[in-house]
């Protein structure tokens, strides 16, 4: 694009590093006889979308978790544009690696090992964060972990609360995805049980807020309107007919909810109407938070899990974190969230999921692992 500064990012030498031989550690998990016997000390990078995360992590204790968003780059698009958040991941990476060592108070020679995205996400994007991990790792003499982005998102809560229990649900709802999954472990063993079969949950928020006049990203836009009745407009609530529960029980849909709205809202327009901003932005978050929780609640029921975890920029929705609150209680099902700025992306989800894997005795990844824009949940470690 015309206009983009030249990317200069500062080299790794740059950073607090001990001298190494630059080779590729081996071994089991690529642990050190000194860090054994102690929680992993991981970095983690993240780098799927438009933010630019680093995390550390000791275990289940957060050091650091710094992020550098590229979104306002994005806003005149009305969505994030792939070669734009890779240039910006270019820019931010090591900046935002040398705030988190600052905030840790690390030298990088004392971590047991790197964990980064390695899908899915856009390719671009995750190929930067892939190689600079990748260069951390061979400069190091650590261990490289190429991990999912999504079981990421259900890591992110042993930051929190802690250890999951053998078996729980997770509700994972972003602009790229909105999952059903059964965590049984989460170092490597993730059961899918239904996703969306077009638009995510992020993605119709954020087409409905371009068709309400609201600004990019949608979701928190929407949040903040949906002051109105949420049973202003009885939108229509996807996949949750006798017919469609059938064969798509835990499966999601929202395209014809997005299609909905903006047709009511032509209507509207066309009989010269005012729009009631509080009242449709209600009832149209009403309609997809509602299809959230109640499919939650089935999975919950269905697999006997009595964990139900949420995750994803979504997960950050006041009302999804109401009604999910509401019918867990009703339903005897113990509802785990994240803090909110834990629930957008972060680096600090990765570096715990790596810290997870470390701890099971997870093998390292090569370090010629290449991205992969588009891999399943069930894959969490390559």
């Amino acid at each position: 694009m015309t206009g983009t500064p030249q990317v200069r990012p500062e080299p790794f030498d740059q950073l607090r590093t001990a001298p190494v031989d630059g080779r590729a550690s081996t071994g089991s998990a690529g642990m050190s006889p000194t860090s054994a016997t102690s929680a992993p000390l991981i970095v983690g990078i993240e780098s799927s979308c438009d933010e630019t995360g680093v995390g550390i992590v000791r275990g289940h204790e957060l050091l650091a978790n710094e992020v550098a968003s590229s979104v306002e780059l994005h806003v005149r698009f009305g969505g994030v544009v792939p070669e734009v958040a890779s240039r910006a991941h270019l820019e931010a990476m090591v900046p935002t690696l040398q705030r988190a060592c600052a905030t840790a108070d690390i030298d990088l020679s004392e971590i047991d090992g790197v964990a980064v995205t390695a899908g899915p996400g856009l390719m671009g994007a995750l190929v930067v964060g892939l190689a600079s991990a990748k260069a951390l790792a061979y400069a190091l003499h650590k261990p490289l972990y190429g991990v999912n982005h999504l079981v990421g998102h259900v890591a992110v809560d042993l930051l929190e609360h802690g250890p999951l229990p053998e078996s729980c649900v997770a509700l994972l709802v972003s602009g790229g995805h909105t999952s059903l999954l059964e965590v049984r472990c989460i170092a490597d063993d993730i059961v899918e049980l239904g996703s969306t079969i077009d638009d995510a949950a992020g993605e119709a928020y954020d087409k409905v807020a371009r068709v309400l006049g609201l600004p990019y990203p949608g979701g928190p836009y929407i949040d903040k309107a949906a002051t109105g009745n949420p049973d202003y407009v009885r939108f229509p609530r996807g996949l949750t007919a006798r017919k469609d529960l059938e064969r798509h029980r835990f499966d999601f849909s929202f395209s014809g909810l997005k299609t909905a709205v903006a047709r009511w809202v032509e209507a509207r327009q066309r009989d010269g109407l005012d729009i009631p901003l509080a009242d449709v932005a209600a009832s149209f978050q009403e309609a997809v938070c509602d299809v959230l929780s109640a499919k939650a609640m089935d999975a919950c029921a269905a697999t006997g899990a009595t964990d139900l975890l949420i995750g994803g920029g979504v997960a950050a929705n006041g009302r999804l974190r109401t009604l999910l609150a509401k019918r867990a209680a009703e339903c005897g099902i113990s509802l785990r969230t994240p803090r909110p700025n834990l629930c957008t992306d972060n680096g600090a989800m990765i570096a715990v999921l790596g810290a997870e894997i470390v701890a099971a005795g997870g093998k390292p990844s090569a370090l010629d692992i290449g991205a992969d824009s588009s891999l399943p949940v069930s894959t969490v470690l390559l």
